[in-house]
């Protein structure tokens, strides 16, 4: 039987559009590419510093390949240690041997899979994976471990942020403290107009900014992953909070502490700012049953 032979192969794509047969002829050359979502915010120079990733976005065939294999393994469509044969990639998705080739190194620097002489690519156990890797946290979240994710990425959230805010207290340079103020205003101007798009991502810009201007190049070095986290399913599913004025208020409130120099007051915004939401109440640090 085929090592690919699964009935949920294609379940990243929406089956109430094209029936399971259509798919399977569905060629990746031929499918179209989404509209990319609109930003009116500028993304400043350091919000981009720091996301070292091994991302597969925008590659191409390559990088469409490794989105449907990915979420197939991330998924557990594809168990640990089942065997990944390069000719049935190949046949099955209608692309080429340099395609599926390329696409299993991306994987295998992810650690979902790994190739060895005589034996082959085959998926690796959970505790091998790169769960800080950005595609990685994509692919779980909208997976059977969609509420570990969302738990555990609240919980990281929680331990580093309110620190990253208290740090940068007062050591935002004044281009950076404006660039805060305008992002709170684009926050609140796009929650007045329903706009969750530009609200995601001057939210995820404001939080990457904080995480850049505490001093500290590890914290820094997550701010990708604090990206990742806020920008799964369009911003909103995995974010702090959803638009409203209490949001935009905790948001300016934060902005005002950092440029102050009042750490207290910057730590304690962020920790109301993760807990404002009642489905985050999960994400609180407290003992687990064993």
């Amino acid at each position: 039987m085929s090592t690919l032979a699964h009935p949920t192969m294609t379940a990243a794509r929406p089956t109430d559009a094209v029936g399971p047969a259509e798919l399977d002829r569905f060629s990746y050359a031929d499918r179209p590419a989404p509209p990319a979502p609109r930003w009116e915010g500028g993304e400043s120079d350091l919000s981009r510093v720091g996301r070292k990733t091994t991302s597969s976005r925008g590659r191409g065939l390559h990088g469409q390949l490794v989105q449907q294999l990915g979420q197939m393994i991330v998924s557990g469509d594809l168990g640990a240690d089942r065997p990944l044969v390069p000719e049935e990639i190949g046949q099955r998705f209608e692309v080429s041997r340099t395609v599926v080739r390329e696409s299993l190194r991306v994987l295998e620097a992810k650690g979902l899979v790994s190739a060895r002489p005589n034996v082959g690519t085959r998926v690796r156990p959970v505790s091998d994976w790169n769960l800080l890797d950005p595609d990685i946290i994509e692919w779980r979240a909208f997976g059977p471990q969609r509420d570990e994710q969302r738990r555990e990425l609240f919980e990281l959230r929680w331990a580093i942020e309110p620190l990253a805010a208290r740090l940068a207290a007062g050591h935002g340079r004044e281009d950076v403290q404006q660039r805060l103020a305008e992002l709170v205003e684009i926050m609140g101007h796009a929650g007045a107009q329903g706009d969750l798009v530009s609200f995601g991502r001057a939210d995820t810009e404001l939080h990457i900014l904080v995480l850049q201007m505490a001093g500290n190049r590890m914290l820094e070095h997550l701010s990708g992953i604090i990206s990742s986290s806020l920008q799964v399913s369009g911003g909103q599913a995995l974010s702090c909070e959803r638009p409203s004025d209490s949001s935009v208020s905790l948001h300016s409130r934060l902005v005002d502490a950092l440029g102050t120099g009042d750490g207290t007051a910057a730590e304690a915004s962020v920790r109301a700012l993760l807990t404002v939401h009642p489905e985050v109440e999960l994400s609180v640090p407290a003992p687990r049953e064993h």
